[in-house]
């Protein structure tokens, strides 16, 4: 359906996954990027604060809807349903994407590689979906996955396993060379006036290789799959973002369940069922079944009697053994045997990390809840008051912010976001969900998400000398929309910078979202996200 628009002005986005002005500057001196630094010098440019929580799998659909999750719907990766989950996907985001609004008023775009984007609405254009989607998925229009590897000879959503650090690194750079073959074949295929590619291994690379040599081979060939882009695609204004920014951490990882125990808030279970882990689900995909084995009916009966796989795990950490063990010993069995949060039986507890929060369980909406509506408010405030004296062993706060979600979220789903909101100090301490059955430790990772991003706006039209001050993930959308001449839906929340000229916003008709598709993510993708750290797998390797 068209209003009737014309867009004049070619646009492109660039979405870098976790990219910041302090990853970018130093490669910036050193020469590295000069197609990047061309648009950075020559636009306006300013750190892009970004969203709580700052994960990828909620923040990209705020960018590209320009709404906050209270209203959008996605706070994780995974969608609850009681204690139980799965992984989200476009069918979870309740709002129109830019491209769709576009869509309505005449406008085509090619969209690659975007986050969330699975299964694809219809639209004028084409789509390529990105992070988590399966590693064959569905494609707008369709056939075109299967053309585009008939065109490219290959095209993968993820890598395969890789064998070593060298292949590991080969994959970073064949994954974005990827994404600017398919945007360059899709632009001379459907002749776009928008145009968005993003590329998430700026982002993996931090957690897996955060080496200053693997980190410049990801963005001098991201550099160089740009500078082709912009010879095919020749926009006449380049918008380039990011969802939130990476950083070492410097803190501490801070086990919240563990905390939460010690308040008497979580109760814990050795063996069960506890919360379904990624092992777990990639069973019953592959296998049909969710029968334990032999072994894991034998560890659970001794974690009962409290041989736990924690327990197991320092005597071997004494030893050195740890890495030698869990690399024979299946994933299933040392799950069987751990100690974890018993959620039906606690009062609040960390779900999953990336929500950035505490859920109470509360009666009536979750399946045992043991927190009556009437004490709602008390036991909530309750909490946050425990969790706003925490302190670390140095003896500073662990959190910068514990408030109720209404502080950070509106929409028509703030009842799907958190109770309490936990921001850690400076984003600066690792935050934990799994047992560990010791508040503090050193982080898992060293390297993590930070707050702010980035964007750059250049090219014609664009107000190289705006104060882009406080811009917000949120106002990506409305202003990449202005500068197509495409008015920004009046449910949005952010607005548009000053670097382009803004267009007042429009009503849209209400968003009706489809019944989720139901399709499985496939073993890789949920293997994935498990080994980019970003949910627990209820083990200790």
């Amino acid at each position: 359906m068209s209003d009737g628009t014309d867009a004049t002005q070619r646009t492109l986005l660039l979405g870098l996954d976790g990219a910041c002005l302090s990853v970018l500057e130093p490669m910036f001196d050193d020469r590295d990027l000069p197609t990047l630094e061309d648009v950075f010098s020559g636009g306006a440019v300013a750190p892009l604060e970004s969203q709580v929580p700052p994960w990828t799998p909620s923040a990209w659909p705020s960018l590209f809807t320009g709404v906050n999750p209270g209203r959008h719907g996605v706070f994780d990766f995974l969608r609850f349903e009681g204690y139980d989950w799965e992984l989200v996907d476009r069918t979870d985001v309740d709002e129109w994407a830019l491209w769709e609004l576009l869509s309505r008023r005449g406008v085509t775009s090619v969209v690659v590689n975007v986050p969330v984007t699975a299964p694809p609405r219809e639209f004028d254009g084409a789509l390529v979906p990105g992070y988590i989607a399966p590693e064959s998925p569905q494609c707008h229009p369709p056939g075109l996955l299967d053309d585009l590897r008939e065109e490219l000879g290959e095209y993968r959503v993820y890598a395969p396993d890789p064998t070593s650090d060298r292949e590991r690194r080969h994959w970073y750079q064949r994954l974005a060379r990827m994404r600017g073959e398919a945007f360059r074949y899709l632009v001379e295929r459907f002749d776009p006036e928008f145009g968005f590619l993003q590329f998430q291994q700026t982002d993996t690379v931090f957690h897996e290789q955060p080496e200053t040599d693997a980190v410049r081979d990801v963005y001098t060939t991201v550099d160089r799959e740009l500078e082709r882009v912009l010879d095919a695609f020749d926009p006449d204004t380049v918008v380039v973002a990011s969802d939130h920014g990476i950083g070492e951490y410097g803190g501490w990882e801070f086990r919240v369940n563990d905390y939460l125990r010690r308040q008497g808030y979580v109760t814990s279970i050795r063996g069960g069922e506890g919360m379904p882990s990624w092992s777990a689900l990639r069973r019953t995909h592959t296998r049909g079944d969710d029968a334990p084995s032999l072994a894991e009916r034998a560890v659970a009966r001794m974690a009962r009697y409290g041989v736990t796989s924690q327990s197991i795990k320092r005597v071997l950490d004494r030893f050195g053994l740890t890495s030698a063990v869990l690399s024979v010993v299946p994933t299933d069995v040392v799950r069987a045997a751990t100690e974890r949060v018993d959620f039906p039986a606690s009062t609040a507890f960390m779900r999953s990390r990336t929500e950035l929060g505490v859920r109470l369980n509360l009666e009536g909406r979750e399946p045992d809840g043991t927190v009556s509506t009437a004490a709602y408010e008390a036991v909530r405030d309750e909490i946050i008051a425990a969790l706003e004296s925490a302190r670390t062993p140095d003896g500073e706060p662990v959190f910068e912010t514990v408030a109720p979600r209404e502080q950070f979220f509106e929409g028509p789903h703030v009842e799907d976001a958190v109770d309490i909101v936990t921001v850690p100090s400076g984003f600066d301490h690792y935050l934990q969900s799994s047992l560990r059955n010791e508040v503090f430790g050193p982080p898992s990772e060293r390297w993590n998400h930070k707050r702010d991003g980035v964007i750059a706006l250049a090219g014609d039209g664009v107000d190289t000398a705006a104060d882009l001050e406080d811009a917000h993930l949120f106002d990506v959308a409305p202003t990449v929309l202005s500068a197509l001449g495409v008015p920004p839906n009046e449910r949005m929340d952010g607005r548009v910078l000053p670097a382009v000229e803004a267009v007042p916003p429009a009503q849209y008709p209400p968003f009706s979202s489809p019944d989720r598709s139901g399709a499985e993510a496939g073993e890789q993708v949920e293997q994935r996200l498990a080994n980019l750290g970003y949910i627990d797998t209820d083990n200790d390797d």
